[in-house]
């Protein structure tokens, strides 16, 4: 009995052309947008090189000061001074360390102008992220405390300064008017992973910011590294019980906070706490329903257009039906046959769908859109989305088949009327 549905089934569909195009690129169309936003989603919020220990890390990203008497805030990176007085305080993590946001900065080789993007770091950044050394070593906390000017630099930085594949360990660099010796080449990274992304890598001991400024507010970013994630609720619970130490300081005769704010998050969550003023894992959930729901909404659309896609080639058929039931076919086996036809064109589309998002992933981190991008299909969201297309093909195909299984054979005959 299945051979005989397949049958007719690829028989109808090479004969009605146009309805099988459209629900293919109905079909298709969604599942190559959703595996595509996923990818590019997984790519944002995974572990991925070189943040393979994302998923036991915790990060202070902000510091805010509030004068609650004016209704006046200040919020932003914190300061070397907190780090160095407060946040590294901490005992339950495993390793802790800190980088500045990327900036960018101007670089000349041959005459011509590079612009390159920095970051200061502590030796210990160097131990919790995973980059991959092509050439060369990591500055060390010895080098941090000689006050040595050295610097890592990622391939593309080396290649565009000294010329493709040309090793640049001991050799100089000129940044800012300021002569470098290059430590180390790494493999660069996509600036998508703001938190560790740069091209090139300098002590914090090099910095021409004022590092013995009092103040709450700077411009890095704390990152503490746990033994598992089991221990985040306790390394929260210790750094707020430091945050309640902390003295109020501003060196800033306008403003003239009253009360200090910080927390430590996930990854997700210190993007969330920007927008909430709190601890961001609290609001985590919101925005995995938001995405949820989305991609529900998304994938719902074209299952109710193809609902009335299938009436439309139903009735289309209803000579065809009238005359199977004329012979003896019964509305049970009419109603397989339908259902039959629409989970085909759903693994079709889904095939059609996987096909096109391995060339547009494949496209994307190859065409230098985003540098070193590293975009992989994410197998478990693809599958899910095959079997949430399949149960909307089967509910699509469902009622049209039955409302056609059930009309008279001399009403099918006169094309369903």
């Amino acid at each position: 009995m299945l051979k005989n549905y397949l049958k007719i089934t690829f028989a109808v569909l090479k004969r009605r052309k146009f309805f099988t195009f459209i629900s293919l690129f109905g079909i298709s169309f969604t599942l190559l947008v959703l595996v595509v936003i996923t990818a590019f989603l997984d790519h944002l919020i995974s572990s991925g090189y070189p943040e393979v220990n994302r998923e036991r890390s915790l990060y202070i990203e902000k510091m805010m000061q509030e004068d609650t008497t004016k209704q006046g805030m200040r919020s932003g990176p914190v300061s070397l001074y907190f780090i160095q007085n407060y946040a590294s305080k901490l005992t339950t993590p495993e390793k802790i360390g800190f980088g500045s946001y990327p900036n960018t900065i101007n670089a000349y080789a041959n005459q011509n102008k590079i612009k390159l993007l920095f970051k200061h770091t502590d030796a210990n950044f160097w131990d919790i992220t995973s980059f991959e050394f092509l050439e060369g070593k990591p500055y060390t906390q010895q080098n941090i405390l000689n006050n040595d000017y050295v610097v890592v630099i990622n391939d593309d930085t080396r290649d565009k300064y000294f010329g493709k594949g040309v090793s640049a360990v001991g050799k100089s660099i000129e940044i800012d008017n300021v002569n470098y010796r290059i430590i180390g080449v790494v493999r660069g990274c996509p600036i998508t992973r703001v938190y560790v992304a740069s091209d090139v890598y300098l002590p914090y001991t090099t910095a021409k910011r004022d590092q013995t400024k009092k103040d709450l507010n700077g411009s890095y970013l704390v990152f503490l590294l746990a033994k598992s994630p089991a221990d985040f609720p306790k390394i929260k619970a210790e750094y707020q019980s430091i945050m309640k130490k902390v003295p109020i300081i501003s060196e800033d005769k306008w403003f003239t906070p009253n009360k200090v704010n910080s927390t430590a998050d996930t990854y997700v969550g210190s993007f969330l706490s920007q927008f909430t003023h709190s601890d961001g894992d609290t609001k985590k959930h919101y925005i995995y329903l938001a995405i949820f729901g989305f991609a529900f909404l998304f994938m719902s659309l074209p299952a109710i257009n193809l609902v009335n896609v299938n009436i439309s080639r139903i009735m289309e058929r209803a000579s065809e039906i009238g005359i199977r039931k004329a012979f003896g076919a019964s509305s049970k086996v009419l109603t397989y046959q339908f259902i039959i036809e629409n989970l085909i064109l759903t693994l079709i589309g889904g095939l059609i769908a996987i096909i096109l998002s391995v060339g547009v992933i494949f496209f994307i981190n190859n065409s230098g859109l985003i540098p070193y991008a590293d975009l992989a299909i994410n197998w478990k969201v693809f599958l899910a989305a095959i079997l949430v297309s399949l149960v909307f093909g089967l509910l699509s195909g469902v009622y049209p088949a039955w409302r056609m299984s059930k009309l008279q054979v001399v009403t099918a005959l006169r094309g369903g009327e």
